[in-house]
C-alpha cells in the first residue's frame, strides 16, 4: 500500500473491535429481547425492526454520503450506536421495550452507514492500485472480530450479565469513533456538494455524437454488470440465511451436549478459510483485474461448501467444507467490494448503499423463509434449495458476462464499451502507451470484487 498503510491499518484495528462488540451484541440482544417481550414472536419483531432499519438505511447512504464526508458519518454513527449502547447498559434491569426498539433502529442504521462509509472510502484511503489488498484486511479483520464476538458472548453474559455486554459493546463503538477522530484518514476525493464525476463528464462541451454514444453505451454496460453483481450479492445473503438459520439445528443434532463448541468450531474453521483467501489474493499482481466472473465462480463455490457441511460430513471433513466456505467467502467479499470501488468517488457511495440495501432485504426475507421452512424440512434440503437458487443466479450472470463480452468483441469499431467506473485520467501514460485499458491493469477494476 502507498505512504497511509499505517493510518488505515490502525483505522481497521478499531473497527475490527468495534465489530467484536457488534457480534457479542448479536447473541446478547437476541436474548435480552426475549427477556424483555417474552415470546419468540416478541424477538422475530425486534429483529425485523433492526433488519428494516439496515434497509432503509442503505436507501438514503448514497444521499447522505454527498452532503457530508464520510468521515462524519462514521464519527457519528459510531458515537449514535455507543449512545444506544449506554442507555440499554443503564436500563438493562428494567429496560421499556419502546426503548429497546429504539436503540435496535440505531444499530441498524448505524452499522448500514458505517459500512457504506468506510467501503466507499477505502480507494480514497488507500490508492485504487491498494484496495484489493486493503479489502482484504477488512475481511480478514472482521472474520477474527466475528469469531471472538461469538466465542466470548456467552461467558461474558454469564460473569456480568446483559448490562456488562451492553457496556462492552458500547466500548467498542467508542474505540472505532475516537480512532477515527484521531487519524482523520481522508475519505472523500470530490467535494462533498458537488455533482458526480461521471455527470460532469457527460456535461462536458464540445462532445461530439459519437463520444455521447459511446458514453451511453458504457454508461449501460456498468448499469447491467454491477446491477448484476449486486442482484447476485442479494440473493447470496438470502441464501447465507439459511445456514445460518440451519447451523444451530445442526449443532444440535451433531453434538447435543455441546452444540455452543460445534458452531466455535465451525466459524473458527470458517475465519481461517476467510484469512487464506487474502493470502492468496494479496499475491496475485493483477488482482484488481477480476470481476464479474471472478465473483460469479466465488459464488457457486460457497454455496456448494455451505451444502456439503450439512451432509452429515464427518469432523475432519467437516471442518474441511468449512473452511473452504470460508476461502469462497472472503473471495467473493474482495472481488465484490473491489469491483464496486472502481466507481467514482460519489457513485460509490450510491452503489454501496443500493448493495447495502439488497444485502439486508435478502437477509431478512432469508431468515424469515428458511425459519418457515425448517419446521417441516431437514436443515440439508432446506440449505440446499436456498443455496441452489444462489448458484442458478451465479450462472445467469456468468452468461450475462459471456453474452457482453461476446457483443464488445464484435463491436464495429472494435472499442471495449464496458465501463469500469473509474477516471481514465488516473492511468499513467506509460500504461496508455502499452496499450492496456481498465480490464488489464492492476489499477482497472472491471474484473474485480466481493460479505
Amino acid at each position: 500500500m502507498t505512504g497511509v498503510e499505517w493510518r488505515f491499518r490502525a483505522v481497521v484495528v478499531a473497527h475490527a473491535v468495534s465489530a467484536y462488540g457488534t457480534y457479542l451484541n448479536l447473541i446478547a440482544l437476541s436474548l435480552f429481547s426475549y427477556e424483555v417481550t417474552g415470546t419468540a414472536l416478541g424477538v422475530g419483531i425486534v429483529m425485523a425492526v433492526r433488519l428494516l432499519s439496515g434497509v432503509t438505511a442503505g436507501l438514503a447512504a448514497g444521499a447522505l454520503t454527498a452532503r457530508v464526508t464520510r468521515r462524519t458519518v462514521m464519527v457519528v454513527t459510531d458515537l449514535a450506536q455507543t449512545l444506544a449502547m449506554v442507555v440499554l447498559a443503564l436500563q438493562a434491569s428494567d429496560t421499556p421495550l419502546w426503548v429497546l426498539l429504539g436503540a435496535v433502529v440505531v444499530l441498524g442504521a448505524g452499522n448500514t452507514f458505517f459500512n457504506v462509509a468506510l467501503r466507499s472510502a477505502v480507494p480514497v484511503m488507500v490508492g485504487q492500485d491498494s484496495r484489493a489488498r486493503a479489502n482484504g484486511v477488512l475481511v480478514t479483520a472482521r472474520s477474527v472480530a466475528t469469531v471472538l464476538g461469538f466465542a466470548s458472548a456467552a461467558p461474558v453474559i454469564a460473569l456480568g450479565g446483559f448490562g456488562v455486554a451492553f457496556a462492552v459493546n458500547a466500548a467498542s463503538f467508542a474505540v472505532s469513533a475516537a480512532a477515527v477522530l484521531v487519524l482523520r484518514p481522508r475519505t472523500d476525493d470530490e467535494p462533498v456538494g458537488e455533482p458526480p464525476q461521471v455527470l460532469r463528464e457527460q456535461g462536458g462541451t464540445g462532445s461530439s455524437g459519437a463520444r455521447g454514444k459511446r458514453l451511453r453505451l458504457r454508461v449501460a454496460g456498468v448499469a447491467g454488470a454491477l446491477l448484476g453483481m449486486i442482484a447476485l450479492r442479494g440473493l447470496d445473503a438470502l441464501a447465507s440465511a439459511s445456514h445460518n438459520v440451519a447451523l444451530p439445528l445442526a449443532a444440535h443434532a451433531a453434538e447435543p451436549s455441546s452444540p455452543a463448541v460445534f458452531m466455535t468450531r465451525f466459524w473458527s474453521a470458517w475465519a481461517v478459510g476467510t484469512l487464506l483467501a487474502h493470502q492468496v489474493l494479496k499475491r496475485r499482481s493483477h488482482g484488481t483485474s477480476w470481476g464479474e466472473r471472478a465473483f460469479a465462480v466465488g459464488t457457486c463455490a460457497m454455496s456448494l461448501c455451505f451444502v456439503a457441511a450439512f451432509t452429515g460430513l464427518p469432523a475432519p471433513a467437516l471442518m474441511a467444507a468449512a473452511v473452504a466456505a470460508g476461502f469462497a467467502d472472503g473471495w467473493t467479499e474482495i472481488v465484490y467490494t473491489s469491483r464496486l470501488q472502481a466507481a467514482p468517488d460519489r457513485q460509490r457511495s450510491r452503489l454501496f448503499g443500493l448493495s447495502a440495501t439488497a444485502e439486508q432485504s435478502g437477509f431478512a426475507l432469508g431468515t424469515m423463509a428458511a425459519a418457515a421452512a425448517l419446521e417441516a424440512l431437514p436443515a440439508l434440503a432446506v440449505v440446499g434449495v436456498f443455496h441452489g437458487a444462489a448458484v442458478c443466479g451465479a450462472l445467469a450472470l456468468l452468461l450475462l458476462t459471456a453474452g457482453r463480452r461476446g457483443r464488445e468483441n464484435h463491436s464495429p469499431t472494435g472499442e471495449d464499451h464496458s465501463f469500469t467506473g473509474e477516471n481514465r485520467s488516473q492511468h499513467s501514460p506509460a500504461s496508455e502507451e502499452k496499450g492496456e485499458d481498465a480490464h488489464g491493469t492492476s489499477a482497472g477494476a472491471s474484473q474485480l470484487p466481493g460479505s
